[in-house]
């Protein structure tokens, strides 16, 4: 039965790199005991794929009569850890692989292709020392992804972190390899750092590991991790080396976080195991262990390299206190929930994100309980406290935006900072609304609202107030800010109500514009005093704009009082006569009237009061 050998590599080799060309090549002549590997690749440029040539050499023993009839056999596998697939990869990027091998005074030649069946030629030669060359020609790719393909520097790179394990055990046993890349370009791109170059690898020269051995724990009683390790000081950009050794060549793992490294290190970690033996799959890309195995390995591996760089680089440990303790004072919510134990240096990004995560999941525990245990009791006021804290750091970003207000700022932009214009909130739909609705600026009381209402028409405040269907009369005036506050409305007894009524004036306003604001506040006043006197039982007037010499001699003049306060704060009770036929009928109002500064300090302060608290209360709690 024949098959096409490009379909059958699709099959095994569905998205293979190019490297695993080099990949296989190298192993095939490490398994013929070459001790000289040439790689010789030409192009014209890296945009012409019609002129990639690629020429593969080595001197190892050829293809004798038995290794001729194992690479004819798919699948015809000496070990465990040979697959007997790996010459399949090259049909994935070429048409053919024209192979010519010498070997005891015989050259042996054949083509790979799709149609390859044994069919070789041998003949006699006179060449006394064997080599083998493979020259991959037709190559069947629109475009070469990556200039690291081609690029001696980069291949080094990467065919030494693959075959590191094989390589290590030749240097031990005393053996010599020599790998030599060479690329040819005609027309080269220095963007790139693209241009003709050679390098080697010379595996008498990698550097010494040092052993330590890990207990399996949690995978195997009998069984331990061998880890083989290097950290030394380097002046090269050099990515860390973190990989599992399987069946002589290595799977990259993910153990370090982002930026885990301090620059200035070469770094490598192997870790081999008898437990890894034969789990690859036929492309050798991919590990064959179920997914709690491998989370342990990698938990494993990940903890005793942590151990390793800290020992050896000390500022690490430091560095990683120092972004803690910044994290916690930024994100005090998130208190003891950040990985202090992190692989090398701690990325800042993933570990606020792996934090955020515990604390959503800490949530959803509580939320979907149906009853609380007693731990998910504590966790739950654990939970709330950590909330709160969340919504108080919240508010230090909007007091923060707020302090950023300037002059060229519209009356408009300030206004929403504080409630949203054209809105109204209910009681009933606090919690949605809570981090739009920043009414707590004046004071955290005005939180327990039963209605806001923001720019609307006062019509909509007199109907807040009315019983049922009580007509009101129309009125299109708009208070920037209005505030209700009901009794028990379920009492047998007239509901009451309490109002708080804020107007806002844009910065750098002249005097007259000012002193127009107190004259507003009244007529705000008048109106709803006039329609439900028997109904308000307290108001609360703001004027919030901004003071100056000249304002401030001005509300002086008539005998408004200054309050403590971190900016400016005047205060007078005023008296407002709701019907104009009964003069003697006077009904005494506060009016504040409170500088942009005041504002933000006195909330400022406030809110810091509560986060002192809540974070020695966390603190408290994680300890």
């Amino acid at each position: 039965m024949k098959a096409n050998l490009s379909n059958v590599a699709k099959h095994f080799f569905p998205n293979p790199s190019l490297e695993m060309v080099y990949f296989e090549a190298i192993a095939n002549s490490i398994d013929a005991e070459a001790t000289e590997i040439s790689i010789n690749i030409k192009i014209k440029s890296f945009a012409e794929v019609d002129t990639f040539k690629l020429e593969i050499s080595d001197n190892g023993n050829g293809f004798t009569d038995e290794n001729f009839r194992k690479f004819s056999i798919l699948m015809e596998n000496e070990s465990e850890s040979h697959k007997g697939l790996g010459r399949l990869v090259y049909l994935s990027y070429f048409n053919k692989v024209e192979v010519s091998s010498s070997y005891e005074g015989n050259t042996r030649f054949f083509t790979l292709s799709d149609a390859f069946d044994g069919e070789n030629n041998v003949n006699d030669t006179p060449l006394n020392k064997s080599i083998t060359k493979l020259n991959f020609t037709g190559y069947t790719k629109d475009k070469i992804k990556s200039y690291d393909y081609l690029k001696p520097v980069s291949l080094k790179k990467s065919i030494v972190e693959h075959f590191y394990p094989l390589f290590y055990t030749l240097k031990s046993e005393g053996k010599e390899l020599v790998i030599k890349i060479n690329l040819d370009v005609v027309e080269a791109n220095p963007e790139q750092v693209f241009s003709s170059e050679t390098r080697s690898i010379k595996i008498s020269e990698l550097p010494e590991l040092e052993v330590v051995e890990i207990p399996a724990e949690g995978l195997d009683l009998f069984e331990n991790f061998q880890l083989l390790y290097s950290i030394k000081p380097t002046d090269d950009e050099v990515k860390p080396i973190t990989a599992l050794c399987v069946d002589g060549r290595t799977i990259a793992v993910d153990v370090l976080s982002k930026g885990g490294i301090p620059s200035g290190y070469e770094m490598i970690f192997l870790l081999y195991s008898n437990l890894f033996t034969g789990k690859v799959n036929p492309s050798r890309q991919e590990l064959k262990m179920n997914d709690s195995d491998l989370k342990t390995t990698k938990r494993l591996f990940g903890k005793k390299i942590g151990e390793l760089i800290q020992e050896a680089i000390p500022k690490i440990q430091e560095k990683n206190k120092e972004t803690v303790k910044a994290l916690e004072n930024r994100y005090p919510h998130l208190l003891g929930y950040f990985n202090e134990e992190a692989v090398g240096l701690i990325d800042r990004t993933e570990t606020l994100d792996n934090a955020q995560s515990i604390f959503f999941k800490a949530q959803k525990e509580i939320l979907e309980a149906s009853t609380l245990t007693d731990i998910q009791y504590e966790k739950s006021l654990d939970v709330s406290a950590r909330l709160l804290t969340e919504y108080i750091l919240y508010r230090n970003i909007i007091i923060d935006k707020i302090g950023e207000i300037d002059l060229k700022d519209s009356e408009a932009a300030i206004h929403n900072l504080i409630v949203p214009m054209r809105t109204s909130f209910k009681s009933g739909t606090k919690m949605n609304d809570v981090y739009n609705n920043n009414a707590w600026l004046l004071d955290d009381k005005y939180m327990s609202y039963t209605t806001i209402l923001s720019d609307l028409e006062m019509t909509s405040l007199l109907k807040e107030i009315a019983i049922d269907d009580e007509q009101v009369e129309s009125d299109d005036s708009r208070p920037d800010i209005a505030v209700v506050f009901s009794n028990n409305p379920n009492d047998s007894e007239v509901v009451k109500f309490d109002i708080v009524v804020v107007e806002l004036k844009k910065l750098g306003l002249k005097l007259a514009k000012k002193e127009e604001l107190v004259s507003q506040l009244k007529q705000r006043a008048r109106k709803l005093l006039q329609h439900y006197p028997d109904r308000i039982q307290r108001i609360w007037f703001y004027g919030i704009i901004d003071f100056d010499d000249e304002f401030v001699r001005s509300l002086k003049e008539e005998d408004y009082l200054e309050v403590y306060s971190g900016g400016k704060y005047f205060y007078k009770e005023s008296n407002i006569i709701p019907d104009k036929d009964k003069p003697e009928f006077k009904v005494p109002i506060g009016l504040n009237l409170i500088s942009f500064d005041s504002l933000i300090l006195d909330a400022k302060s406030r809110n810091n009061t509560f986060l002192e608290i809540l974070k020695e209360g966390l603190k408290e709690s994680v300890k």
